[in-house]
């Protein structure tokens, strides 16, 4: 995944909206790679497993794959680059991911960096807590889950790691493992 060419480096924060702690990611990415390719770039920062439809909102402007059926307002992620929609710092865009569940991730353009050619881009350089589960209700729905995972009595609790795998640490996130997965 690794990127060669660039005229920039944006580096960006995109932050889990409504989640208690915060949930984010900061991440360097080419300022000439397309919304398309972000979305890639963003269900791996964030640990989701690209199972539902997404989009990016900015300036009221709808961003995404493009379904005559449903609205021909949306501009084609895969035609636009990210340096036309953040174009200076603080700029700020919003990617809904999973439409069911609501969840939105505010991105905001926090450097327009110079371009590096010994740094390989993508690049995940900060972050906290772990991504949701997918398919958990949203934000309301995850902290209804973690209260479940937490309370080992809950009537749902075995349930609940059993659907998730066996177990969830909602403070674990490994930055090696993200930037494993961009190489």
């Amino acid at each position: 995944m690794a990127t060669k060419t660039h005229a920039s480096t944006y580096q960006i924060k995109v932050t889990l909206a409504d989640s208690k702690p915060p949930i984010w990611r900061r991440l360097l990415v080419p300022s000439t790679i397309t919304l398309a390719k972000l979305h890639d770039i963003l269900q791996i920062a964030m640990g989701w497993d690209d199972y539902h439809l997404h989009q990016f909102i900015a300036r009221d402007q709808y961003y995404g794959v493009p379904n005559p059926e449903y609205d021909d307002e949306m501009k084609n992620e895969a035609r636009v680059k990210l340096s036309g929609v953040l174009q200076q710092e603080k700029d700020t865009m919003v990617y809904e991911y999973d439409f069911g569940d609501g969840w939105n991730h505010k991105i905001v353009l926090e450097k327009v960096l110079p371009h590096d050619p010994n740094i390989s881009l993508p690049r995940c350089t900060a972050g906290k807590r772990a991504c949701p589960p997918e398919d958990c209700g949203g934000v309301w729905g995850y902290a209804d889950f973690l209260e479940i995972i937490g309370d080992p009595n809950h009537p749902e609790h075995k349930e609940m790691l059993d659907w998730v795998g066996g177990e969830f640490d909602p403070e674990h996130f490994d930055i090696a493992e993200v930037n494993r997965h961009f190489e």
